[in-house]
């Protein structure tokens, strides 16, 4: 089998904000032979704009597809909002001309065109489905056996089914098997498919705030060491953030939170 070839996505908040996942990500993508290829030039996803201008975040979106054509790869992302935008945008152009003819008028401006001929995955669906599981175990070299984690897939890698559609969404097993292949124990534990809350935070606080709180209680409660994460804002709500949730509840969790790879 030939070694995976991917584009390589970093997105917006990974760079800037957390560039220990981007880290791990590349050592371990070296390890088990993936070749990533720099991105040229590329911008935003779009995501943040979505709520405000649905045909900015389709162009902004576009314009990274037709990159990705014009160098001939697929794309990887380690951010579950670029998946679910740039797959959103792949799989809505592809099907509506009329749209894709109105998004090409604004890519025309900047010398490009959206033809629908590239693919995006997430970090691990090109795990799970490129390298393949037998080949991951094979590659680990200090078992990580005894230690006890929990993990959060998130919402953007498993939501909406008809754009991202790869795993279930009510019982996601990829990331679970990805940790068990590492020797550790993944442990179940209440509503561990609902939102972290980070997307409403700009918003209001208290909200996500509660609903990253009654996560982590769950995860505290099944006896978790860790907890396991494969998107930035995820991260970010239960890593960053965890001394302002404690701080807001006057509660102590001492929750480590771990980047998947």
């Amino acid at each position: 089998m030939s070694n995976p070839k991917y584009l390589l996505f970093p997105g917006c908040v990974i760079p800037y904000r957390l560039s220990s996942y981007e880290i791990s990500a590349r050592k371990v993508l070296a390890k088990l032979n993936v070749e990533i290829v720099e991105m040229p030039e590329y911008n935003c996803c779009g995501y943040p704009m979505d709520v405000i201008n649905h045909d900015l975040m389709l162009t902004l979106a576009a314009r990274n597809l037709c990159i990705a054509e014009n160098v001939g790869l697929p794309i990887m992302t380690l951010c579950n909002g670029c998946f679910c935008s740039l797959n959103e945008t792949n799989k809505i152009l592809k099907e509506d001309k009329k749209l894709r003819d109105k998004i090409n008028g604004y890519l025309k401006e900047v010398g490009m065109e959206f033809k629908g001929t590239t693919e995006v995955k997430h970090l691990i669906y090109v795990l799970s489905e490129d390298v393949g599981y037998e080949r991951i175990k094979n590659a680990v070299v200090k078992p990580l056996t005894g230690i006890r984690v929990a993990q959060h897939s998130g919402c953007h890698v498993l939501r909406p089914r008809k754009y991202v559609g790869r795993d279930d969404p009510e019982n996601p097993t990829t990331l679970k098997e990805l940790i068990r292949l590492t020797g550790a124990e993944c442990l179940d534990y209440m509503d561990e498919t609902e939102c972290c809350g980070n997307p409403i935070i700009g918003v209001n606080e208290d909200v996500p705030f509660q609903m990253a709180k009654e996560k982590l209680d769950h995860v505290r409660t099944v006896g978790a060491q860790a907890l396991i994460t494969v998107c930035p804002f995820c991260h970010i709500m239960f890593d960053l953030n965890q001394p302002r949730i404690e701080r807001a509840f006057n509660e102590k969790f001492n929750m480590p939170v771990l980047h998947y790879p």
